[in-house]
């Protein structure tokens, strides 16, 4: 029955593979939800299903925290001397040089001068992919400027940290700058200038051991891992399981290590109350 032939393929099938472009989409590591990147930008970078918050960096939160174009970055291009010329599996100094080279950052703090709803306040931000937001002696030089600065010109002092604690290639000259960091924050809190602390995941080491938790106020992002040592070096060290949600935003709130967790989407709103209020 010829209505059943086909009598010239007019219709074909698409067997030709079609590839998305690389980098447009991102899966959550928490849900596996597949987003386009430029709906986790207009996102705050946080998942559309489950509001699991990507890690991100000072540029993206000086976008979204503070009034546009108002950032004015000091001390840029700070980097370390390698004071130990320190070495593992390559030279210190090298890794400084790649690791500048790659995120076009000078170390792992950006500081400066800003606008938020139209008050001028001093910030600070931790870049974690800058050899894991490590506090060494430029960190510390910068933040205790920015903190300077701020006591001079009287300005609310706002610093994110993302950090995995002191950099342990500049041995006790890291150490030195929980010390100098702390003193200077004594001088804004002798004068009531507020500082608000932001703790974003993860905060641990010796930024957990100084600036982040002497703030008048701490705001933390949801399921932030805060703490000294991680999880499994205390577990380790004790030889006992940890309560569960340990070291995160929410078992901090519940035990008074921390005033409010606040989303990313509300921050810029949560810390324009709190100067307010602070004011």
């Amino acid at each position: 029955m010829p209505w059943f032939r086909r009598s010239k393929q007019n219709i074909a099938p698409d067997t030709q593979k079609r590839e998305l472009p690389d980098g447009l989409w991102e899966k959550c590591p928490s849900c596996g939800e597949i987003i386009h990147k430029k709906q986790l930008e207009l996102n705050y970078w946080t998942c559309l299903k489950c509001d699991y918050h990507w890690r991100i960096g000072s540029k993206e939160y000086i976008s979204f925290l503070l009034d546009k174009n108002s950032f004015k970055e000091i001390d840029r291009k700070m980097r370390s001397a390698d004071p130990l010329i320190f070495k593992d599996t390559k030279k210190y100094s090298d890794r400084i040089n790649e690791t500048i080279k790659k995120l076009d950052l000078y170390d792992a703090v950006r500081t400066g001068t800003g606008t938020i709803d139209g008050k001028a306040v001093a910030f600070g931000c931790m870049d974690f992919d800058f050899i894991g937001g490590s506090m060494g002696s430029v960190v510390g030089e910068k933040l205790a400027r920015l903190i300077d600065k701020a006591y001079k010109e009287k300005l609310p002092t706002i610093i994110i940290s993302r950090s995995g604690g002191a950099r342990m290639m500049e041995g006790a000259y890291s150490l030195m700058q929980l010390a100098k960091i702390s003193a200077r924050l004594t001088k804004l809190a002798d004068t009531g200038i507020p500082y608000i602390s932001v703790l974003t995941d993860p905060t641990t080491g010796g930024t957990t051991a100084s600036y982040a938790m002497l703030g008048d106020i701490h705001i933390a992002e949801p399921k932030a891992l805060i703490g000294f040592a991680g999880p499994r070096v205390i577990k380790q060290t004790i030889g006992k399981d940890l309560p569960e949600g340990f070291q995160r935003s929410e078992f901090l709130l519940e035990k008074g290590f921390i005033d409010f967790i606040s989303h990313r989407k509300e921050l810029r709103t949560n810390i324009i109350r709190v100067l307010d209020l602070l004011s």
